[in-house]
């Protein structure tokens, strides 16, 4: 029987200003905007989608620039890190780009054999990591400010920080089709794909204090499944664990639902279709606003209320 879960789809964190953060993700980082749009919860506040060059699932971090948002804490019961996929070569490259923009890193530490870690903060706090590697075959992305063959090439894995890793893990591998690959120390790290983009690491850490949200923190996870069809066979696993999923909604670019897993991590379920193509070609993802057809009524009142931003890549070389 085929998977219902093929690996990591989304993340989606909380920020403040949306220009810092176009710049941060976009400029320093070299991620495509593959999306701007607005919260479909609450319309006054962006929707940020930034990814490879397709926008494809295991590469795309998400943010809802709120402004003048409370600062929350990284701890238990939260995602606490979001790692994304370099080459090992470009190790000294990424050390000397965030030293030019005053982004303070961590020195490189030693994972699981095979991988060098560098971790840091982006202008809100939240947690970030280049995992240095020879296993990731996905090409990268570049406006053409960052040199290709040094470019981020997607997620790598996300951290979970947890009182104690069992409840979390028996949701992951008996719901979300999950098995452990590795485990080091504290570290657990599971997978549905053994690929870089989609591994999970959940994190013992009893004496750490609970996470609060707020800016700077992950708002939730959402794992890829093909379709409509097979989402609903997770949503009713899911049910049967007595985790009380959302009904299916419609995100415009997928259909997700979403549920807490025991640990308190918000979880999500996302469709790998139709995609960002579905309203702008791809050779021009992210440029204008774009609002689903329930929204356009109201286009003229939310581009009034939102802040205007752009992206001029040369600053960033």
């Amino acid at each position: 029987m085929a998977a219902l879960i093929t690996g990591i789809h989304h993340i989606t964190a909380l920020a403040g200003d949306p220009q810092k953060n176009l710049d941060f993700y976009a400029g320093v980082l070299g991620l495509r905007l593959v999306k701007k749009t607005v919260n479909f919860d609450a319309p006054d506040v962006y929707h940020f989608y930034y990814g490879d060059e397709d926008g494809l699932p295991g590469s795309i971090l998400t943010f809802f620039p709120y402004g003048n948002i409370m600062k929350g804490r990284h701890g238990k019961g939260m995602l606490n890190t979001t790692s994304f996929s370099v080459p090992m070569s470009s190790l000294n490259y990424w050390q000397k780009r965030l030293t030019k923009y005053n982004v303070h890193f961590k020195q490189p530490q030693e994972r699981f054999d095979s991988e060098a870690v560098i971790y840091f903060e982006d202008e809100d706090g939240l947690g970030l990591e280049l995992v240095f590697n020879d296993k990731d075959e996905r090409k990268g992305f570049s406006y053409g400010h960052i040199p290709l063959e040094k470019s981020i090439k997607g997620f790598y894995n996300v951290e979970i920080w947890e009182e104690g890793y069992e409840r979390t893990a028996a949701i992951l591998t008996e719901q979300l089709d999950h098995k452990l690959i590795a485990e080091k120390s504290n570290r657990f790290r599971f997978a549905a794909t053994d690929t870089p983009g989609n591994y999970v690491d959940i994190l013992c850490a009893p004496d750490s204090l609970k996470g609060l949200s707020g800016g700077g923190t992950v708002h939730h996870i959402a794992f890829a499944t093909a379709d409509e069809k097979t989402q609903e066979e997770v949503r009713i696993k899911v049910a049967q664990r007595m985790l009380n999923p959302t009904p299916i909604l419609d995100r415009q670019y997928f259909t997700s639902i979403y549920f807490r897993e025991p640990g308190g991590v918000l979880f999500e379920v996302a469709t790998a279709g139709p995609g960002f193509a579905v309203d702008e070609d791809k050779t021009h993802l992210g440029e204008t606003l774009k609002l689903p057809e329930w929204y356009e009524p109201r286009r003229e009142m939310i581009e009034h209320a939102i802040i205007p931003v752009s992206f001029n890549a040369d600053k960033f070389e």
